[in-house]
């Protein structure tokens, strides 16, 4: 009988715990956005530092497709940007400076965790929180003579060695957070809106600036500060084509373990 008094209360339980329907969809949508970078990197004693600064501002645009499984998200991206970029260095006795133009290519993945909470029959609302990971595939800027040349062609840019960069230096690394709504239009299709908020980890080419500046000012350990945030917003259209009771299952589960207590309490 106790047992029997348990799994009633579990059933109790489960019905509070998992309000949410588990669904499966799937859909594809446009990406607006942005990339701000800022960061500083000084190195070497006072009386001979060497100071770097760079400051980036781009607007990122694209489309992506997704497979949503109720609390987890996964996205396929495919964006293009256009940036305004400027940087310094300084050295004892001379200083640089140079701006223009950048493009880039990226192709994304992202696996982002959500929580929906449904407002009415129509609107669900849900945090967001995960990762996200961008391969370069075009990375172009503007030369002093604003011609546009490939930023890994080594006639620009080259790391401590005088070797060209790779394309796959400028690949990244996303922390991202934010949230969404879902908007049911009609049985299993809604509309989606997300916004987001990217913190982008050091990427390869900044680290081989790092190294860069050891080798020249011969201090092990420069300082390096600034971040890199890339705000975006996303529209999307998807369907629906399984959806399942949470409750239900949860329910019938309990209920056949109830009759199985049941039935052994009457020995």
């Amino acid at each position: 009988m106790k047992k029997f008094i348990y799994t009633v209360f579990l059933a109790i339980a489960g019905m509070t715990l998992f309000g949410n329907d588990f669904s499966l969809s799937a859909g594809a949508g446009g990406i607006i956005g942005g990339l701000f970078t800022r960061y500083t990197l000084s190195a070497g004693s006072d009386q001979d530092q060497v100071n770097a600064t760079q400051e980036a501002d781009q607007l990122n645009y694209g489309g992506f497709v997704f497979f949503d499984a109720t609390y987890g998200v996964f996205s396929i991206s495919f964006q293009n940007g256009h940036n305004n970029y400027s940087q310094s260095a300084g050295f004892p006795g001379t200083t640089g400076s140079a701006n223009g133009k950048g493009w880039e290519t990226m192709l994304g993945f992202s696996l982002l965790g959500k929580y929906p909470f449904k407002l009415n029959e129509r609107l669900t609302i849900f945090p967001l929180l995960g990762i996200e990971y961008q391969i370069s595939l075009v990375q172009l800027r503007t030369d002093p003579d604003d011609k546009v040349y490939r930023r890994e062609d080594g006639r620009m840019e080259q790391d401590k060695d005088g070797e060209a960069f790779k394309v796959t230096d400028w690949n990244s690394f996303f922390i991202n957070v934010g949230g969404g709504l879902d908007f049911n239009l009609h049985k299993n299709f809604f509309l989606r809106g997300e916004l987001l908020c990217g913190f982008r980890l050091m990427t390869s080419y900044e680290k081989k600036n790092l190294d860069m500046m050891k080798e020249l000012t011969g201090d092990s350990k420069p300082k390096l500060g600034g971040i890199t945030v890339v705000p975006a917003f996303r529209l999307s259209a998807g369907y629906r084509f399984y959806t399942k009771s949470i409750n239900k299952v949860y329910l019938e589960n309990i209920s056949r373990q109830a009759r199985q207590e049941a039935k052994y309490a009457k020995f």
